[in-house]
């Protein structure tokens, strides 16, 4: 197996999170930084603003379906099928489908008809035709976005309607305590917990000095805080972090405000964007072992890039070493090609999440009788686990059958424990440790 960071978190509204996290066997302090450049301060990356004041509580309707009629729940999807994340489109919907499919075939009383859509990026703006789309077809429960910055656009007209926002791949801490009225759901963990693992892997590989190209948006910004309070926590000083902005095509300047510090590192908390950035800056001679990518912009750049371009470079990705779900993955990628689709191509960067997150709108359907949004956020604590006494399970079939008879289900997922915390957060997550070879493919590190 390769490096993981296991996390576990507790989030409350007032945004406090404990968090135990572990790097391999254990992670090691600087001792002391020797560049001239000057320490930027933390505290420089604005921290992630909640909309509102809390979350409040989703109240159930009372409109249930009476027990032995069938439950036809509709669910849309608003993942990247455009825009500067589209990579991560394919394995988010490929995860969604052979959710969708495995709880038709289960024959447990509900079916689910999935509705399409595009999220786009905050450049196209996509959603702002597709959200409406969605809502007018009726569903209940939006999956998506991807991105947290665009999530962020849309997510008081989904709550506001009185449909579930449930993203597989928002990371942004932003989201945590956002009022959503008890409607927004997440299978990734904030970006509290990736930073942490982030900066402390920078540091165990003995960098003193570190430099960052960031996105300016809620994901990067908070991404960039996370990490550089950990790093400088260890010991280590952040001398230049140039922010971009969604749309941008040259990062020449930001090449040259982030190489001119001298660091001994680079973090690139990009999306797309980096397949512009990285060739410019490794290419130019800033060697690749020495550069880190993020779950934004980890991705298979065999196509893209010369052989060796990125050989060294490091990264983490939140989820469960893609090795250990070969079954499922390999399952996921042969429903997606035979629903006439391309092969996944080996990225499968947040299918699991995005499966689990459709398994878990199911079940708690099930156990509401209901296909009422609000309703259905009042059992997805439930039957995640968060709220104590259920009993184990780990496929919807099994889990079904638990409530059908009456118990309470606690799913585990591919994706990991889960286990909603009040806010919709996960509260246990692993964050992976991957190395690009000279195939330009990143694999779990063996650090």
């Amino acid at each position: 197996m390769g490096a993981f960071a296991k996390a576990s978190a507790t989030h409350k509204v007032s945004s406090a999170i404990a968090a135990t996290l572990l790097l391999g066997a254990s992670v090691f302090a600087i001792s002391g930084c020797t560049a001239s450049a000057a320490a930027i301060d933390c505290e420089t990356f604005a921290a992630p603003e909640a909309g509102g004041t809390g979350t409040s509580t989703a109240e159930a309707t009372g409109n249930t379906i009476p027990d032995g009629s069938d439950i036809e729940l509709k669910i849309g999807t608003a993942l990247p099928q455009t825009g500067n994340l589209a990579f991560l489109g394919p394995p988010e919907e490929a995860g969604v489908a052979l959710a969708v499919k495995e709880v038709n075939s289960a024959d447990k009383g509900i079916s689910i008809d999935a509705v399409w859509g595009d999220s786009g990026d905050t450049d196209n703006k996509a959603y702002e035709t597709e959200i409406p789309r969605l809502l007018d077809a009726g569903v209940s429960a939006i999956l998506g976005a991807a991105s947290s910055g665009t999530s962020l656009q849309f997510i008081d007209q989904v709550t506001g309607a009185g449909v579930i926002q449930f993203s597989p791949a928002n990371t942004s801490a932003a989201l945590s305590n956002y009022a959503d009225n008890g409607l927004y759901f997440r299978t990734a963990p904030s970006d509290v917990l990736q930073g942490e693992v982030l900066g402390n892997l920078i540091a165990a590989d003995g960098i003193e000095t570190l430099g960052m190209v960031v996105l300016n948006d809620s994901y990067g910004t908070g991404l960039a805080r996370f990490t550089c309070e950990a790093f400088t926590a260890a010991g280590g000083k952040v001398v230049a972090a140039p922010l971009y902005n969604t749309g941008d095509t040259s990062f020449d300047a930001q090449i040259s405000a982030v190489t001119a510090a001298a660091p001994d590192a680079i973090v690139l908390i990009t999306f797309e964007e980096v397949k512009t950035i990285a060739p410019e800056l490794i290419g130019g001679g800033f060697p690749a072992d020495k550069v880190y990518f993020v779950d934004g912009n980890l991705a298979n750049y065999s196509e893209d890039f010369e052989a060796g371009l990125l050989t060294g470079a490091k990264g983490t990705l939140p989820g469960l070493d893609i090795s250990t779900i070969a079954d499922f993955t390999k399952r996921m990628n042969d429903n997606w090609v035979a629903e006439g689709n391309a092969d996944l191509a080996e990225v499968y960067a947040y299918g699991p999440e995005a499966y689990d997150a459709v398994v878990l709108i199911a079940l708690a359907s099930l156990e509401a009788r209901s296909i009422e949004g609000a309703d259905i956020a009042t059992k997805l604590q439930e039957v995640s686990g968060g709220v104590e006494g259920g009993t184990k399970c780990t496929s919807f079939a099994e889990c079904a059958d638990i409530i059908i008879g009456g118990g309470q289900a606690d799913y585990d997922g591919v994706s990991g424990p889960i286990t909603f915390d009040d806010n919709g957060d996960p509260t246990e997550a692993e964050i992976g440790i991957y190395q690009y070879g000279e195939d330009n493919v990143a694999v779990p590190f063996k650090g």
